[in-house]
């Protein structure tokens, strides 16, 4: 671990045993405590707008606590509490399918029953469609990892920011997780224990998580992780949810996430 973390954090830590966390596309280095967490990455205003929306959530929904926040040195180190809970990728859920669509649906409900009058943050369609074209004229999307046929049909990322402005979706405002993925939800006696991973949270398209859930779903189940799970069906979530699933939006907000 760095010598560099600030010192009202270091106190904390110090003489704790760790882990580094290496599950899923991580921003910055994740070190795991018994009972609490640090990530450390580069500062960006997301870094901030991250706390505050944690900070927001508390008492909302069962969410990490921001311990110590600090930034030193162009470096953001957030030291939050740890959630007790087993990520629903197990193997466990992934063959406890009736649990496992269970749990998740009621996570999305969850979400979208908090009142978002005065949520502090929006990552509403306009939003994203915003920081992508900046990302795309930056060049910082990553094609490697697009799902197979992506890069053919729209030629690379211009071609699909184009589509993606001209063929925006009906917008329906919810509480968005904004990274609703198995890793991302924890589960506890087969009941919701905590979201992790919120730095995409805020107002945002309720099918935004469901479309990010249902891939999800999709590539833990598929052998695309190495295993395959054939009672995964990612149909079976909205069966759970009772809403009809809409595949225009599901691929509108999946081809939003390859420019991430």
């Amino acid at each position: 671990m760095t010598d560099n973390i600030p010192g009202i954090i270091k106190r904390h830590i110090t003489g704790k045993e760790y882990t580094v966390d290496e599950t899923g596309c991580l921003s910055g280095t994740v070190y795991l405590f018994d009972d609490m967490v640090l990530k450390t990455e580069s500062y960006t205003d997301k870094t901030e707008s991250t706390v505050e929306i944690m900070r927001w959530l508390g008492g909302k929904l069962p969410v990490p606590e921001v311990i110590e926040y600090e930034i030193q040195d162009d470096m953001s180190y957030l030291l939050m509490s740890r959630i007790k809970g087993t990520m629903s990728c197990d193997k466990h859920y992934l063959e406890h399918p009736d649990t496992l669509f269970s749990v998740l649906a009621k996570g999305l409900e969850m979400l979208w029953s908090v009142d978002i009058s005065d949520c502090p943050r929006v990552r509403d369609p306009g939003t994203e469609l915003y920081e992508a074209r900046e990302r795309v004229e930056k060049g910082l999307v990553d094609m490697d990892n697009w799902e197979p046929g992506t890069k053919e049909q729209f030629r690379g990322p211009s071609g699909l920011l184009d589509w993606l402005e001209n063929n925006k979706p009906a917008y329906e405002p919810v509480l968005s997780h904004g990274d609703f993925c198995l890793p991302n939800i924890l589960i506890e006696n087969n009941d919701i224990s905590g979201f992790i991973d919120l730095g995409d949270c805020g107002i945002g398209d309720r099918w935004r998580d469901l479309s990010l859930c249902w891939r999800s779903l999709r590539h833990n189940s598929d052998g695309t992780f190495g295993n395959i799970y054939p009672g995964i069906k990612p149909d079976m979530l909205f069966e759970k949810l009772g809403i009809e699933p809409n595949h225009e939006k599901l691929r509108y907000y999946i081809l939003l996430d390859e420019l991430f």
